[in-house]
């Protein structure tokens, strides 16, 4: 049985250069036999008119001319297949197609080939057809040096396909590994990543489909192995998270338990903080979950755009002049409605906002909106300390911090504010982007289709 496909490939290309070779070859043996016969007819009835003519001109009459021509050596192949008329295009000589003494059809007298002696017809012949002559048995008496060469002719032929299947057999052959082999690599790779090798990458060998396969299938690879990786740390991150409240908490009830240390105002209030913090931390895993199921509820209605910032910028000027900085609220004129859902977009923007306080330490934050296009575009820009260009790709993944110590801060920050933004500003058909500077600052853009 055949099993690879490079075997398969090869047959059918070696098939189609057998069948393809053969019908050349028969196609023109055929061609190249008749053209000969309707050459040899037209040039031996020229010669048969010069003799019949010299035979009549010596005996002044057709008597005796079948044994003359059987007696002839150059005319033993033809004694018995030509056809003689005298003058009146009588048969004189014939087979069974034409008796002697019958007449001729007008369309065998325009065949014929008059016969002149001294300026005066005497008669007419009319030589075998060429399909006559390409008869088995007519070919076999046919002159030496006339077969000889329709059988080099033949042996050319056959030799030619034979030639042609040996170099289809061949082309195919590496024509089939050519193209099977970015498959063969493909099968390889895909087995090594059911194995559970994740990233495995192939050659990209051109830039056809099978090349664009190799492509997609290398984005594929790519995309699981990272998020293979994100899913383990994501599974670090998250028992990281829970591991520090909770050991807070057991040490707090252990200590209450065993008398070691008393209740007191303070102390409820450290572990109420450390059990908000899981809270908060469960919402917004719940959250993520809404939103990679598809599932996350958005409660829609048209909004001022403007009105969206100018609420998130009231909700931290207190704490912007606590720091002492300065909170801008700065949007266009007339802009379009946009229609989100207020609570969820007031926490990315708030999320936003407090990020770009804490990493802030002098100058101004700014909330603005502006329209672009089909969009409006609403913006959270500070001049802070800025972003690492090595982290800015992972800026929204989830509980990815630049800070490499992973210390959460006093605010019980989880890791997972820019993630649920995004989440939030995808469900929305929108986008969110942010650029960066160390030193001098950070923009985070929020652009979302304008209300139909």
């Amino acid at each position: 049985m055949i099993h690879t496909l490079a075997t398969k490939l090869t047959l059918a290309f070696l098939l189609v250069g057998v069948v393809g070779a053969l019908l050349v070859a028969l196609l023109v043996g055929m061609r190249t036999r008749s053209e000969f016969d309707r050459f040899l007819s037209t040039r031996d009835q020229d010669a048969i008119s010069q003799i019949l003519g010299s035979y009549y001109a010596g005996h002044g009459s057709w008597a005796g001319v079948d044994e003359a021509l059987a007696a002839d050596s150059r005319l033993t192949f033809y004694s018995r297949r030509i056809t003689l008329l005298n003058a009146d295009r009588t048969v004189v000589l014939g087979g069974r197609s034409h008796p002697v003494g019958s007449g001729m059809s007008d369309d065998d007298s325009l065949a014929s080939q008059p016969i002149s002696v001294n300026g005066q017809v005497v008669g007419y012949v009319l030589a075998p057809s060429a399909d006559q002559l390409a008869r088995p048995s007519d070919r076999e008496r046919a002159p030496l040096p006339e077969m000889a060469f329709i059988q080099r002719v033949a042996w050319a032929a056959a030799i030619s396909a034979g030639v042609a299947a040996l170099i289809a057999l061949v082309l195919g052959s590496l024509l089939a590994r050519t193209l099977t082999r970015p498959v063969r690599e493909l099968t390889a790779a895909t087995q090594a990543m059911a194995a559970g090798s994740l990233g495995e990458q192939v050659r990209v060998r051109s830039r056809d489909e099978i090349g664009r396969l190799a492509t997609s299938f290398n984005q594929m690879s790519s995309d699981l192995s990272r998020a293979s990786q994100s899913r383990k740390q994501m599974t670090a991150d998250l028992a990281h998270d829970l591991r520090t409240p909770l050991s807070i908490l057991r040490g707090y009830t252990e200590g209450l338990k065993d008398g070691r240390i008393q209740g007191s105002a303070a102390l409820y209030g450290v572990m109420h903080s450390e059990v908000e913090h899981l809270r908060h931390l469960v919402e917004d895993l719940r959250v993520l979950s809404l939103a990679d199921s598809g599932e996350m509820p958005l409660s829609r209605r048209a909004i001022d755009p403007v009105a969206l910032i100018e609420r998130a910028g009231l909700a931290y000027i207190v704490q912007a002049e606590q720091q002492g900085l300065a909170l801008h609220v700065d949007a266009a004129q007339d802009l379009p409605s946009i229609s989100v859902d207020t609570d969820r977009m007031a926490q990315v923007l708030n999320n936003l906002v407090s990020n770009a306080l804490r990493y802030t330490a002098h100058g101004a934050v700014t909330l603005s909106a502006s329209q672009q296009g089909g969009q409006v575009l609403l913006q959270v820009c500070d001049t802070g300390s800025g972003i690492d260009v090595a982290d800015l790709p992972h800026i929204f993944d989830r509980f990815y911090r630049a800070d490499k110590a992973r210390q959460r801060g006093d605010n019980g920050a989880s890791g997972l504010g820019l993630a649920i933004a995004k989440a939030i500003i995808d469900a929305h058909d929108g986008t969110i982007s942010v650029e960066s500077t160390v030193g001098q600052g950070t923009t985070f853009t929020i652009a979302l289709p304008v209300a139909v």
